[in-house]
């Protein structure tokens, strides 16, 4: 479990980046899968998220998405609230009692409090979602609920630049969105290049105003705190996976 020091200092959030250790999960899920879209057994998964609802002191419901890459932001409201699957990379609620959660396996977690206007959120910050607008979307959204605003991110475990290695065609599709993507490359050798996500989604936050703090672990190194997608892939293994991160608005506190 790991947490955020500037998020900490609220009284009226509870946050956690959870690790992959203290679960039920078995083999290459051991042990704390989160990810309801690996092919572990359901009832593993349901175990370790009533685990980690209850680690949280989440008094009504969990709210996770159905993540596909995207750029899509979604608040949850009393109207919506009860719906099976929302579909996005990031959620956004004023509702106490809940909790919003990401899961990811390399892929950037983003947890996000409003202290003025008591809001929420959490994206999922991977390569696509991050060049499509996924950052900029979620602040947008915490913007519509109020322009006078103090927003503070915490950017969780993922995959650090000296693990990220990616091809020439990866390299030229930030390139051609701006040529100021270079400062997020590292050349590897003739055809590879090393990229740092944290760097990217991270200036996209400063740039917004936004008071950012790290947990700066690499989920592809370290093999017994995190699931990575990249590592289960280098191994040849099936599947993977997911840790999960998530931050609730409890009912009492009114920092």
């Amino acid at each position: 479990m790991f947490f955020s020091k500037k998020l900490k200092k609220f009284k009226n959030i509870n946050h956690c980046f959870f690790s992959r250790n203290g679960g039920f999960s078995k083999g290459i899920y051991k042990s704390l899968n989160c990810g309801k879209g690996s092919k572990d057994k359901k009832i593993f998964i349901k175990k370790n998220l009533n685990l980690v609802s209850k680690k949280m002191n989440i008094k009504r419901k969990l709210f996770l998405m159905y993540q596909t890459h995207s750029n899509k932001v979604m608040i949850i409201t009393n109207k919506n609230k009860n719906l099976n699957k929302f579909k996005s990379d990031a959620i956004v609620t004023q509702l106490r009692g809940y909790g919003l959660g990401v899961v990811t396996a390399d892929c950037v977690p983003i947890v996000l409090y409003d202290k003025k206007n008591h809001t929420i959120g959490c994206i999922h910050a991977g390569w696509k979602g991050a060049l499509s607008g996924i950052v900029e979307n979620t602040i947008k959204t915490f913007k519509k609920i109020s322009l006078n605003n103090e927003i503070f991110a915490a950017v969780g475990p993922c995959i650090d630049k000296k693990s990220y290695e990616v091809d020439s065609n990866f390299y030229k599709e930030f390139i051609l969105r701006s040529k100021k993507n270079k400062i997020y490359f590292l050349k590897k050798n003739k055809n590879k290049k090393l990229f740092d996500l944290r760097g990217y989604v991270t200036h996209k936050l400063l740039k917004l105003n936004i008071n950012v703090d790290h947990i700066n672990l690499d989920t592809f190194k370290q093999k017994s705190n995190f699931f990575s997608y990249r590592r289960s892939q280098k191994k040849g293994e099936t599947d993977y996976g997911r840790c999960i991160s998530v931050i609730s608005l409890t009912n009492f506190g009114q920092n």
